[in-house]
């Protein structure tokens, strides 16, 4: 005879819920209040970041008119893209090569190690590696830098949705005399299109606000936003910093956003 699981009680159901809601309130206390507190200050009508003394948008303009944070967004974004367009390629072939035809564990430590080592180890290396070469310090070094430790995360995303891909379909175009790239292009990267977007975006965005790598592996003259945000904020953080902030904050928003409507269609289409 099969044995009945205990009835449980609405109100023990209820208690149980209401205790777990308080961890998650505290959780999202912790990481959104400082990201609210920031957004709110950015429209202080005073000079001071910590003392809100009236709502203002002025120094939304004084942040447009300022040259030397528009160089450092620019070169960001360069740098972003470019990582994030050398990671996304690498990162999907190496994906392909380890579940498709290589079963080395020693070859999946490799190519997740730069996400793994910490950050400072990581820019220790790089910049002891490009000084070797004889590389000169600059924003292809950054962009390089930031595509090394990118392409990791790009494998472990694409390659969750390769080991779940059904492989006869791939089989089944190679029999119908489809050579090994037309399989790819035509069945494998359509299957797996959300997932290349999405170690895309995530290689974009944690190129955009790293810190410690493009300290190390930057020259003099190219600062990237980062770099330029922590030369300011030593000396106290200033309203234009915090509006800086919120408006990255949107964008990363409208990013997230997007990929998510994205990844909605294409899972509709596939249905």
């Amino acid at each position: 005879m099969s044995r009945q699981r205990p009835s449980q009680r609405p109100g023990q159901r209820r208690q149980g819920l209401g205790v777990l809601w308080i961890p998650l309130v505290g959780c999202l206390f912790f990481l959104y209040v400082p990201i609210a507190t920031v957004v709110v200050l950015s429209f202080n009508s005073g000079r001071s970041a910590l003392n809100l003394k009236g709502f203002s948008l002025k120094w939304y303009p004084e942040l447009f008119s300022d040259s030397n944070l528009g160089e450092a967004l620019v070169n960001t974004l360069l740098v972003a893209f470019g990582a994030m367009v050398f990671s996304t390629v690498l990162g999907t072939m190496l994906a392909v090569g380890l579940v498709r035809y290589t079963r080395s564990t020693t070859l999946d430590a490799v190519v997740m190690a730069p996400a793994i080592l910490p950050d400072l180890v990581l820019a220790i290396g790089l910049l002891s590696f490009f000084t070797w070469v004889g590389f000169s310090l600059g924003l292809t070094t950054v962009m390089l830098a930031h595509a090394a430790f990118g392409t990791a995360f790009v494998v472990a995303v694409v390659r969750a949705r390769l080991v779940q891909l059904d492989r006869s379909l791939e089989e089944a175009s190679q029999d119908l005399g489809a050579g090994w790239f037309a399989t790819f292009v035509r069945v494998t990267l359509p299957s797996i299109a959300p997932a290349v977007l999405a170690g895309a975006l995530l290689s974009f965005t944690l190129s955009l606000d790293e810190f410690v790598i493009a300290f190390f592996t930057n020259g003099p003259n190219t600062p990237t936003l980062p770099i330029e945000i922590y030369s300011r904020v030593r000396f106290g953080v200033t309203p234009e910093i915090n509006a800086l902030a919120s408006i990255l904050l949107a964008v990363s928003v409208a990013a997230v956003l997007v990929g998510a409507l994205i990844l909605r269609r294409t899972e509709k289409d596939d249905d």
